[in-house]
Protein backbone atom coordinates (compact mmCIF):
# COMPACT_ATOMS: atom_id res chain seq x y z
CA UNK A 1 0.00 0.00 0.00
CA UNK A 2 2.81 2.40 0.86
CA UNK A 3 4.52 1.60 -2.43
CA UNK A 4 1.37 2.69 -4.27
CA UNK A 5 1.32 5.89 -2.20
CA UNK A 6 4.93 6.55 -3.19
CA UNK A 7 4.17 6.01 -6.88
CA UNK A 8 1.12 8.30 -6.82
CA UNK A 9 2.97 11.00 -4.89
CA UNK A 10 6.02 10.93 -7.19
CA UNK A 11 3.80 10.98 -10.29
CA UNK A 12 1.99 14.01 -8.86
CA UNK A 13 5.29 15.75 -8.20
CA UNK A 14 6.59 14.99 -11.72
CA UNK A 15 3.34 16.30 -13.24
CA UNK A 16 3.51 19.46 -11.11
CA UNK A 17 7.13 19.97 -12.14
CA UNK A 18 6.23 19.75 -15.82
CA UNK A 19 3.29 22.11 -15.44
CA UNK A 20 5.36 24.73 -13.61
CA UNK A 21 8.75 24.32 -15.27
CA UNK A 22 8.47 22.99 -18.82
CA UNK A 23 7.77 26.31 -20.48
CA UNK A 24 10.51 28.26 -18.72
CA UNK A 25 13.18 27.42 -21.26
CA UNK A 26 11.06 28.55 -24.22
CA UNK A 27 9.31 31.54 -22.60
CA UNK A 28 11.54 33.95 -24.53
CA UNK A 29 10.40 32.40 -27.84
CA UNK A 30 6.81 33.38 -27.07
CA UNK A 31 7.67 36.64 -25.31
CA UNK A 32 9.72 37.94 -28.24
CA UNK A 33 7.18 36.79 -30.84
CA UNK A 34 9.56 34.26 -32.39
CA UNK A 35 6.87 31.56 -32.34
CA UNK A 36 3.38 30.87 -31.01
CA UNK A 37 2.46 29.08 -27.79
CA UNK A 38 1.89 25.69 -29.44
CA UNK A 39 5.24 25.75 -31.25
CA UNK A 40 7.13 26.80 -28.14
CA UNK A 41 5.41 24.14 -26.02
CA UNK A 42 6.15 21.36 -28.53
CA UNK A 43 9.83 22.34 -28.66
CA UNK A 44 10.00 22.49 -24.85
CA UNK A 45 8.42 19.04 -24.51
CA UNK A 46 10.78 17.36 -26.97
CA UNK A 47 13.97 18.88 -25.60
CA UNK A 48 13.00 18.46 -21.94
CA UNK A 49 12.29 14.78 -22.52
CA UNK A 50 15.68 14.39 -24.19
CA UNK A 51 17.29 15.92 -21.09
CA UNK A 52 15.32 13.57 -18.84
CA UNK A 53 16.56 10.48 -20.68
CA UNK A 54 20.13 11.77 -20.67
CA UNK A 55 19.97 12.59 -16.96
CA UNK A 56 20.93 9.11 -15.80
CA UNK A 57 24.24 9.33 -17.68
CA UNK A 58 25.41 12.71 -16.37
CA UNK A 59 23.58 13.51 -13.16
CA UNK A 60 24.17 10.62 -10.76
CA UNK A 61 25.22 13.00 -7.99
CA UNK A 62 21.79 14.65 -8.00
CA UNK A 63 20.04 11.31 -7.53
CA UNK A 64 22.18 10.68 -4.46
CA UNK A 65 21.56 14.19 -3.08
CA UNK A 66 17.79 14.01 -3.37
CA UNK A 67 17.37 10.61 -1.80
CA UNK A 68 17.98 12.57 1.39
CA UNK A 69 21.07 10.54 2.25
CA UNK A 70 23.21 12.41 4.77
CA UNK A 71 20.58 15.12 5.26
CA UNK A 72 18.29 13.06 7.49
CA UNK A 73 18.75 9.88 9.52
CA UNK A 74 19.92 6.95 7.40
CA UNK A 75 16.90 4.83 8.36
CA UNK A 76 14.53 7.26 6.63
CA UNK A 77 16.15 7.18 3.20
CA UNK A 78 14.50 3.88 2.27
CA UNK A 79 11.31 4.44 4.32
CA UNK A 80 8.31 4.53 1.93
CA UNK A 81 6.32 6.71 4.35
CA UNK A 82 9.06 9.33 4.40
CA UNK A 83 9.55 9.25 0.62
CA UNK A 84 5.82 9.53 -0.07
CA UNK A 85 5.53 12.44 2.38
CA UNK A 86 8.39 14.29 0.67
CA UNK A 87 6.79 13.83 -2.76
CA UNK A 88 3.33 14.82 -1.52
CA UNK A 89 4.56 17.93 0.26
CA UNK A 90 6.58 19.12 -2.72
CA UNK A 91 3.84 18.27 -5.23
CA UNK A 92 1.16 20.22 -3.35
CA UNK A 93 3.48 23.22 -3.08
CA UNK A 94 4.30 23.31 -6.80
CA UNK A 95 0.70 22.63 -7.89
CA UNK A 96 -0.51 25.56 -5.78
CA UNK A 97 2.10 27.85 -7.34
CA UNK A 98 1.15 26.63 -10.82
CA UNK A 99 -2.51 27.39 -10.19
CA UNK A 100 -1.49 30.92 -9.17
CA UNK A 101 0.70 31.26 -12.28
CA UNK A 102 3.87 31.67 -10.22
CA UNK A 103 7.13 30.12 -11.49
CA UNK A 104 8.68 28.50 -8.41
CA UNK A 105 11.49 26.08 -7.73
CA UNK A 106 10.61 22.40 -7.48
CA UNK A 107 14.05 21.99 -5.90
CA UNK A 108 13.16 24.39 -3.08
CA UNK A 109 9.83 22.64 -2.56
CA UNK A 110 11.62 19.27 -2.34
CA UNK A 111 14.24 20.53 0.10
CA UNK A 112 11.50 21.97 2.30
CA UNK A 113 9.60 18.67 2.15
CA UNK A 114 12.76 16.66 2.91
CA UNK A 115 13.31 18.75 6.04
CA UNK A 116 9.66 18.92 7.13
CA UNK A 117 9.07 15.20 6.70
CA UNK A 118 12.33 14.48 8.49
CA UNK A 119 11.33 16.63 11.46
CA UNK A 120 7.94 14.91 11.60
CA UNK A 121 9.81 11.59 11.77
CA UNK A 122 11.89 12.95 14.69
CA UNK A 123 15.04 12.88 12.55
CA UNK A 124 18.06 15.08 13.03
CA UNK A 125 18.91 17.43 10.12
CA UNK A 126 22.51 17.68 8.92
CA UNK A 127 22.92 21.46 8.76
CA UNK A 128 26.29 21.30 6.98
CA UNK A 129 24.90 19.32 4.03
CA UNK A 130 21.74 21.44 3.97
CA UNK A 131 23.66 24.71 3.71
CA UNK A 132 26.76 23.77 1.70
CA UNK A 133 25.41 21.17 -0.72
CA UNK A 134 21.81 22.33 -1.21
CA UNK A 135 20.99 25.90 -0.16
CA UNK A 136 24.13 27.73 -1.28
CA UNK A 137 23.86 26.75 -4.97
CA UNK A 138 20.15 27.58 -4.96
CA UNK A 139 20.62 31.02 -3.42
CA UNK A 140 23.67 32.00 -5.47
CA UNK A 141 22.47 30.82 -8.90
CA UNK A 142 19.88 33.57 -9.64
CA UNK A 143 22.41 36.28 -8.76
CA UNK A 144 24.93 34.66 -11.11
CA UNK A 145 22.29 34.66 -13.87
CA UNK A 146 21.36 38.31 -13.27
CA UNK A 147 24.98 39.46 -13.19
CA UNK A 148 25.97 37.42 -16.25
CA UNK A 149 23.06 38.76 -18.28
CA UNK A 150 23.74 42.38 -17.32
CA UNK A 151 27.39 41.98 -18.32
CA UNK A 152 27.02 39.93 -21.49
CA UNK A 153 23.98 41.54 -23.14
CA UNK A 154 25.52 45.05 -23.49
CA UNK A 155 28.64 43.45 -25.00
CA UNK A 156 26.58 41.51 -27.53
CA UNK A 157 24.53 44.60 -28.36
CA UNK A 158 27.70 46.62 -28.94
CA UNK A 159 29.13 43.87 -31.16
CA UNK A 160 25.91 43.73 -33.18
CA UNK A 161 26.07 47.43 -33.92
CA UNK A 162 29.75 47.25 -34.83
CA UNK A 163 28.98 44.49 -37.32
CA UNK A 164 26.42 46.72 -39.01
CA UNK A 165 23.34 44.79 -37.93
CA UNK A 166 20.60 47.31 -37.21
CA UNK A 167 17.33 46.97 -35.34
CA UNK A 168 14.07 47.62 -37.18
CA UNK A 169 10.93 48.84 -35.43
CA UNK A 170 7.66 48.45 -37.28
CA UNK A 171 4.54 50.58 -37.03
CA UNK A 172 1.25 48.75 -36.41
CA UNK A 173 -1.84 50.35 -37.97
CA UNK A 174 -5.34 49.00 -37.48
CA UNK A 175 -8.62 49.28 -35.63
CA UNK A 176 -9.20 48.58 -31.97
CA UNK A 177 -12.28 48.40 -29.79
CA UNK A 178 -12.58 50.36 -26.55
CA UNK A 179 -15.35 50.50 -23.98
CA UNK A 180 -16.57 54.00 -23.13
CA UNK A 181 -19.29 55.54 -20.95
CA UNK A 182 -21.56 57.89 -22.99
CA UNK A 183 -21.67 61.52 -21.83
CA UNK A 184 -24.56 62.36 -19.48
CA UNK A 185 -25.23 58.69 -18.90
CA UNK A 186 -26.25 57.31 -15.55
CA UNK A 187 -24.24 54.73 -13.70
CA UNK A 188 -26.78 52.10 -14.74
CA UNK A 189 -26.11 52.44 -18.48
CA UNK A 190 -24.04 49.65 -20.00
CA UNK A 191 -20.67 50.59 -21.50
CA UNK A 192 -20.62 51.16 -25.26
CA UNK A 193 -18.07 49.43 -27.48
CA UNK A 194 -16.48 51.93 -29.91
CA UNK A 195 -14.19 50.96 -32.79
CA UNK A 196 -11.61 53.45 -34.05
CA UNK A 197 -8.33 53.51 -35.95
CA UNK A 198 -5.04 53.65 -34.14
CA UNK A 199 -1.29 53.51 -34.72
CA UNK A 200 1.35 52.15 -32.33
CA UNK A 201 5.01 51.28 -32.33
CA UNK A 202 6.83 48.66 -30.33
CA UNK A 203 6.54 44.95 -29.75
CA UNK A 204 3.26 43.05 -29.81
CA UNK A 205 2.31 39.56 -30.85
CA UNK A 206 2.19 40.62 -34.52
CA UNK A 207 4.57 43.56 -34.58
CA UNK A 208 8.05 42.86 -33.28
CA UNK A 209 11.44 44.46 -33.44
CA UNK A 210 13.60 42.65 -35.98
CA UNK A 211 17.24 42.82 -37.02
CA UNK A 212 18.33 43.90 -40.48
CA UNK A 213 21.69 43.12 -42.05
CA UNK A 214 23.88 40.15 -42.96
CA UNK A 215 26.69 38.43 -41.13
CA UNK A 216 29.08 36.26 -43.15
CA UNK A 217 26.49 36.31 -45.94
CA UNK A 218 23.66 35.07 -43.71
CA UNK A 219 20.56 37.16 -43.03
CA UNK A 220 20.78 38.28 -39.41
CA UNK A 221 17.09 37.93 -38.49
CA UNK A 222 16.75 34.38 -39.84
CA UNK A 223 20.01 33.25 -38.22
CA UNK A 224 19.01 34.74 -34.87
CA UNK A 225 15.65 32.96 -34.94
CA UNK A 226 17.38 29.62 -35.48
CA UNK A 227 19.91 30.34 -32.73
CA UNK A 228 17.09 31.45 -30.44
CA UNK A 229 15.30 28.13 -30.94
CA UNK A 230 18.56 26.31 -30.33
CA UNK A 231 19.24 28.22 -27.11
CA UNK A 232 15.68 27.57 -25.86
CA UNK A 233 16.16 23.89 -26.59
CA UNK A 234 19.42 23.92 -24.66
CA UNK A 235 17.74 25.44 -21.59
CA UNK A 236 14.86 22.95 -21.76
CA UNK A 237 17.30 20.08 -22.21
CA UNK A 238 19.29 21.36 -19.23
CA UNK A 239 16.10 21.59 -17.17
CA UNK A 240 15.23 17.97 -17.90
CA UNK A 241 18.81 17.01 -17.11
CA UNK A 242 18.81 18.88 -13.79
CA UNK A 243 15.27 18.26 -12.49
CA UNK A 244 14.51 14.67 -13.51
CA UNK A 245 17.07 12.97 -11.20
CA UNK A 246 15.80 14.94 -8.21
CA UNK A 247 12.33 13.46 -8.61
CA UNK A 248 13.53 10.06 -9.84
CA UNK A 249 15.56 9.72 -6.63
CA UNK A 250 12.30 9.39 -4.68
CA UNK A 251 11.03 6.65 -6.98
CA UNK A 252 13.99 4.39 -6.26
CA UNK A 253 12.39 3.27 -3.00
CA UNK A 254 10.09 1.13 -5.19
CA UNK A 255 12.04 -2.07 -5.97
CA UNK A 256 10.68 -2.25 -9.53
CA UNK A 257 12.63 0.87 -10.57
CA UNK A 258 16.30 1.33 -11.42
CA UNK A 259 17.94 4.71 -11.87
CA UNK A 260 17.41 4.63 -15.64
CA UNK A 261 13.81 3.44 -15.62
CA UNK A 262 12.95 5.96 -12.88
CA UNK A 263 14.39 8.82 -14.96
CA UNK A 264 12.49 7.69 -18.07
CA UNK A 265 9.18 7.31 -16.18
CA UNK A 266 9.56 10.69 -14.46
CA UNK A 267 10.57 12.32 -17.75
CA UNK A 268 7.40 11.10 -19.46
CA UNK A 269 5.15 12.41 -16.67
CA UNK A 270 7.01 15.75 -16.66
CA UNK A 271 6.31 16.03 -20.39
CA UNK A 272 2.62 15.28 -19.82
CA UNK A 273 2.35 17.93 -17.09
CA UNK A 274 3.86 20.53 -19.38
CA UNK A 275 1.57 19.65 -22.29
CA UNK A 276 -1.63 19.85 -20.22
CA UNK A 277 -1.05 22.53 -17.59
CA UNK A 278 1.76 24.93 -18.55
CA UNK A 279 -0.24 27.91 -19.81
CA UNK A 280 -0.55 30.02 -16.64
CA UNK A 281 3.14 29.97 -15.81
CA UNK A 282 3.90 30.42 -19.53
CA UNK A 283 1.99 33.70 -19.56
CA UNK A 284 3.85 34.97 -16.51
CA UNK A 285 7.28 34.04 -17.83
CA UNK A 286 6.80 35.25 -21.39
CA UNK A 287 4.64 38.34 -20.97
CA UNK A 288 4.65 39.65 -17.42
CA UNK A 289 8.31 39.84 -16.32
CA UNK A 290 9.77 42.07 -19.04
CA UNK A 291 9.39 43.04 -22.67
CA UNK A 292 12.05 41.45 -24.82
CA UNK A 293 13.20 41.20 -28.40
CA UNK A 294 14.83 38.29 -30.17
CA UNK A 295 18.39 39.17 -29.19
CA UNK A 296 17.52 39.67 -25.53
CA UNK A 297 15.66 36.37 -25.36
CA UNK A 298 18.54 34.58 -27.05
CA UNK A 299 21.06 36.04 -24.59
CA UNK A 300 18.98 35.07 -21.55
CA UNK A 301 18.57 31.49 -22.81
CA UNK A 302 22.22 30.92 -23.66
CA UNK A 303 23.44 32.10 -20.27
CA UNK A 304 20.75 30.14 -18.39
CA UNK A 305 21.65 26.98 -20.30
CA UNK A 306 25.36 27.34 -19.56
CA UNK A 307 24.73 27.84 -15.84
CA UNK A 308 22.24 24.96 -15.51
CA UNK A 309 24.27 22.40 -17.50
CA UNK A 310 27.45 23.33 -15.66
CA UNK A 311 25.69 22.90 -12.32
CA UNK A 312 24.27 19.52 -13.34
CA UNK A 313 27.72 18.29 -14.33
CA UNK A 314 29.08 19.35 -10.93
CA UNK A 315 26.17 17.75 -9.06
CA UNK A 316 24.94 21.15 -7.82
CA UNK A 317 21.13 21.28 -7.45
CA UNK A 318 20.51 24.77 -8.83
CA UNK A 319 16.97 25.85 -9.58
CA UNK A 320 16.21 26.13 -13.29
CA UNK A 321 13.41 28.49 -12.32
CA UNK A 322 15.73 30.85 -10.46
CA UNK A 323 18.33 30.78 -13.22
CA UNK A 324 15.85 31.33 -16.07
CA UNK A 325 13.95 34.03 -14.20
CA UNK A 326 17.21 35.60 -13.02
CA UNK A 327 18.33 35.98 -16.63
CA UNK A 328 15.03 37.68 -17.50
CA UNK A 329 15.31 39.93 -14.44
CA UNK A 330 18.75 40.94 -15.68
CA UNK A 331 17.44 41.72 -19.18
CA UNK A 332 14.55 43.76 -17.79
CA UNK A 333 16.83 45.69 -15.45
CA UNK A 334 19.34 46.68 -18.11
CA UNK A 335 16.69 47.59 -20.71
CA UNK A 336 14.46 49.41 -18.21
CA UNK A 337 11.49 47.23 -19.22
CA UNK A 338 11.27 45.12 -16.05
CA UNK A 339 7.79 44.81 -14.57
CA UNK A 340 8.67 45.06 -10.92
CA UNK A 341 5.20 44.28 -9.57
CA UNK A 342 5.32 40.84 -11.18
CA UNK A 343 8.95 40.33 -10.19
CA UNK A 344 8.09 41.21 -6.56
CA UNK A 345 5.29 38.63 -6.57
CA UNK A 346 7.66 36.00 -7.94
CA UNK A 347 10.26 36.79 -5.27
CA UNK A 348 7.62 36.42 -2.54
CA UNK A 349 6.66 33.04 -4.02
CA UNK A 350 10.33 32.01 -3.99
CA UNK A 351 10.78 32.96 -0.33
CA UNK A 352 7.68 31.04 0.75
CA UNK A 353 8.29 27.89 -1.33
CA UNK A 354 10.73 26.18 1.03
CA UNK A 355 8.81 26.76 4.29
CA UNK A 356 5.51 25.83 2.64
CA UNK A 357 7.09 22.64 1.31
CA UNK A 358 8.33 21.95 4.83
CA UNK A 359 4.91 22.42 6.40
CA UNK A 360 3.17 20.28 3.81
CA UNK A 361 5.88 17.60 4.08
CA UNK A 362 5.47 17.59 7.86
CA UNK A 363 1.70 17.25 7.58
CA UNK A 364 1.93 14.59 4.86
CA UNK A 365 4.20 12.41 7.01
CA UNK A 366 1.83 12.60 9.99
CA UNK A 367 -1.13 11.80 7.73
CA UNK A 368 0.56 8.78 6.14
CA UNK A 369 1.88 7.54 9.46
CA UNK A 370 -1.59 7.58 11.01
CA UNK A 371 -3.04 5.35 8.27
Amino acid sequence: MLTIAVLLAVVSLAYANGANDNFKGVATLLGSGTTKFSGALAWATITTLMGSVTAILLAGQLIKAFKGKGLVDESLVADPTYVAAVAMGAACTVLLATWLGMPVSTTHAMIGALIGSGLAAASSINAAILVDKLLKPLIISPFIAIAATMLVYPALKYSRKKLGITEETCICVGSEVKEVVPIYSSADIVLERVEHWGMTTGTTACCNNRYAGRLFGIEAAAALDKLHFLSAGIVSFARGLNDTPKIAALLLVAPAFSGFSACVAVGLVIALGGLLSARRVAETMSQKITKMNHGQGFTANVLAGIIIIGASKLGMPVSTTHVSCGALFGIGTITGEARWKTISSILVAWVTTLPLGGLLGYGSFLLLQSN
